[in-house]
């Protein structure tokens, strides 16, 4: 089978130098055929002019604090036949392309969702779930590795991540894209609802990877801290409005209110918020309700096909990889070679470990190589022992086991 050519859409807004590098891991994607469009603000948009790459993206001016509408900009300009979305926080592992457009073999797979790393790059974010009329989330039994393609119950929906998603352009375009009444929050979530109410099959595809950094926002803190809660209760209130029996309202909103409230007080036990900063949020959270049940629903409209043609992606990534291990105290050198490796086209991973057993941490660096550190003898998996004796060459090689089907 041809491998379908494939839109990537990244939106951000007021994250320029997030958007930078997760511009730099997917450029280095290993997938043949794909195209970048970028919809930014005029910081984002500033950052992709910056990039030896700029003229190879799409970019689309938007600034209106609309993720839906966003979206939806990026999908007219989308002429693959499969888009995929990951957001500007995030960067992809160099197969994910590889992994999430697998099940669209079958036809029967209209979307597909892949697994989300958080910021240590190696616990698990997210992984598999459906969800209810009334947004409730239950995790489904998957296999570890291979993709599991669900068609839910009625009632019931695949949960996707919009950092890590894909959909057939042309189901997307029938269905009329995002639900601009989202403006942030659960807009692939209603997306998730109409494809399962269509009868559409949805795959989770564990080795699709993507590291989510929750980047800092208007509505939360780099460390998470919550700053605002009134888009998160407004498009609770507009998905309640489009999916859930009225009756259930009322009952679904004081779960929810609970849910923030004890979030809102664990992060004042741990000194992040004061008093004062929980009765505002509260506040933000009451005028969200009642912005949400006064926001205009779209009705759905088919979207035309895309209005530029399709420009594919010159991938830095030319052909295999490159394992790089040593110690801590050889950093410098062995980060030069890894530089070296990666601008001759590699998927290059450097092991910088110490004689310790510290626990491993995992991130992409800008110059386009990925970094794992941590001790010798400590955990990377988080379920893993916290000291199992190692030389450098064996546990490498247990990571490269670990990683492996993800990167190379």
């Amino acid at each position: 089978m041809t491998e379908p050519r494939v839109s990537i859409v990244i939106v951000s807004r007021q994250r320029p130098a997030a958007l930078s590098l997760c511009l730099a891991a997917v450029a280095r994607l290993t997938y043949p055929v794909y195209e970048v469009i970028v919809v930014a603000d005029q910081s984002g948009l500033r950052a992709v002019k910056d990039l030896p790459f700029a003229e190879s993206i799409k970019s689309v001016a938007f600034e209106e604090p609309n993720i839906a509408a966003a979206r939806n900009r990026g999908i007219a300009q989308a002429a693959g036949q499969v888009v995929a979305f990951i957001d500007d926080d995030a960067v992809p592992e160099p197969r994910w392309l590889d992994h999430l457009v697998m099940p669209f073999v079958d036809p029967s797979v209209a979307a597909a969702g892949g697994f989300v790393l958080g910021r240590n790059g190696i616990s698990y974010q997210w992984r598999g779930r459906v969800v209810d009329h009334a947004g409730t989330t239950r995790d489904v039994a998957l296999n570890p590795r291979n993709p599991t393609i669900l068609t839910p119950p009625t009632g019931w929906a695949v949960k996707t991540e919009g950092t890590n998603m894909a959909i057939r352009r042309d189901v997307l375009a029938q269905m009329g894209g995002f639900d601009p009444a989202f403006h942030f929050y659960m807009d692939e979530t209603d997306v998730n609802m109409r494809l399962a109410a269509a009868g559409h099959a949805t795959a989770i595809v564990p080795l699709a990877q993507v590291h989510h950094g929750y980047a800092a926002s208007p509505r939360r803190r780099q460390d998470r801290t919550v700053r605002d809660l009134r888009q998160i209760a407004a498009s609770t209130v507009v998905f309640l409005r489009k999916h859930c029996p009225s009756a259930q309202h009322d009952v679904t909103l004081a779960a929810a209110l609970s849910e923030q409230r004890k979030r809102l007080l664990s992060q004042m036990m741990t000194g992040q918020q004061e008093p004062g900063d929980i009765r505002r949020l509260l506040r933000g959270w009451s005028d969200g309700l009642v912005e949400g049940r006064t926001r205009e629903l779209t009705v759905p409209m088919a979207m035309p096909e895309a209005q530029t043609g399709f420009l594919p992606f010159p991938s830095l990534f030319s052909s295999g990889h490159h394992i790089i291990q040593g110690y801590l105290t050889q950093a410098r050198a062995l980060r030069e070679q890894a530089i070296r490796s990666a601008e001759q086209g590699k998927t290059v991973s450097l092991f910088l470990l110490s004689r310790t057993a510290l626990y491993h941490r995992v991130r992409f660096h800008p110059a386009g190589y990925w970094e794992q550190t941590g001790g010798l003898f400590g955990r990377s998996d988080r379920s893993g022992a916290l000291f199992r004796f190692s030389r450098l060459s064996s546990r490498v090689a247990r990571e490269i086991e670990r990683i492996g089907a993800a990167r190379f």
